[in-house]
């Protein structure tokens, strides 16, 4: 068994949700999610089915954004895994929503980071061991640091 490294390649503006799921309409059932979440959110899902034609199903609302999604999703290469690239809302905008559909059993990452996903290949299939999600932290934070974070979910309209 290999153990290898994929780097998710995506513009920095790009938020990513990557998790696994076991049934081939998993990528309509996603597509609900994210329409019904928010109006203006653009989106695209690329989803890999494990049995069958093992194909990559694809649906989105924005043409470069499903290509995101689905050259990440061929890149990792896992089955059942999905990728959703979106911009104009942000992952906590639906991660109860995705968590919620019947199909989805995890969620491996939700982020606008550098992200690296940690696959094992067998040489018949693939899987995700886990992902390296942003950089090492850098020490605790400190007054200007807290006034920052409270600042920034402020103007993100998360908090008053």
């Amino acid at each position: 068994m290999e153990i290898k490294s994929v780097q998710v390649e995506k513009p920095d503006d790009v938020n990513i949700i990557i998790g696994q799921s076991h049934f081939v309409k998993t990528i309509e059932d996603l597509y609900e999610v994210m329409v019904g979440a928010v109006p203006e959110m653009k989106f695209g899902i690329a989803f890999c089915e494990a049995s069958g034609a093992c194909k990559v199903r694809v649906e989105g609302n924005a043409p470069e954004l499903q290509k995101i999604a689905t050259d990440n999703a061929l890149a990792i290469g896992a089955g059942h895994i999905f990728v959703i690239a979106m911009l104009k809302g942000f992952p906590i905008n639906v991660l109860n929503q995705i968590k919620g559909v019947q199909e989805v059993c995890s969620i491996f990452a939700a982020t606008a980071n550098p992200l690296e996903v940690i696959i094992a290949d067998n040489g018949t299939g693939r899987g995700i061991l886990g992902v390296i999600d942003g950089l090492k932290p850098t020490g605790v934070e400190q007054e200007e640091d807290i006034a920052w974070r409270k600042d920034l979910l402020r103007k993100f309209g998360y908090k008053r």
